[in-house]
């Protein structure tokens, strides 16, 4: 499953979707009156806290949802994913091999996967980076790590994005290479 990719599959295709969820109200109250805890074992479960149950209506702030897919799965009648899908893909998890256990990072939050030959050239990418500058045994995840992920994205051409930033910098240099060019004299 996709929480399984996360820590052992070097690169992960994991389904999406952008929009709201889909919500049927009738199919909620059907759950609540079959004898479903809806506080407890969907509500509380929630890893943002983006539902509530109040006067025995569901509310979904979807903004803050994670689309971890419990309340989904919990009731997949009256939940089901949003319209707009696709997946978001990921890269670097490892066993313990070279270095130690990694998990995955988001490269794309969101990819149309109607046509694949974008999913197609980004695999080519990668393959042509690690096959360049991959030592032996040494997984996607540790090669990223050694050149450093924004050389690694640049090279596979994929733009940084601001979910991509784990904290802000810790020093004030910033450089800035395209304003770097030499002049005519």
């Amino acid at each position: 499953d996709c929480v399984a990719s996360v820590a052992r599959s070097d690169m992960s295709v994991i389904g999406t979707w952008k929009d709201d969820i889909q919500q049927d109200d009738t199919e909620v109250k059907k759950y609540v009156a079959g004898g479903l805890d809806i506080v407890n074992d969907v509500v509380m479960l929630c890893p943002t806290r983006c539902m509530q149950w109040k006067n025995n209506q569901l509310t979904i702030e979807n903004e803050n949802c994670v689309r971890c897919m419990h309340c989904i799965n919990v009731m997949p009648k009256a939940l089901a994913p949003g319209k707009e899908r696709g997946a978001a893909i990921l890269l670097g998890s490892k066993a313990p091999i070279v270095e130690g256990a990694m998990l995955s990072t988001v490269i794309v939050p969101f990819m149309k996967m109607d046509d694949l030959s974008a999913l197609w050239d980004l695999a080519e990418k990668i393959w042509e980076v690690w096959d360049e500058h991959g030592k032996a045994r040494e997984r996607v995840g540790e090669l990223y790590l050694r050149l450093g992920f924004g050389n690694f994205m640049e090279a596979i051409e994929v733009e940084p994005i601001p979910q991509m930033i784990i904290h802000p910098r810790e020093n004030p240099y910033v450089f800035y290479e395209e304003y770097f060019e030499e002049d005519d004299e």
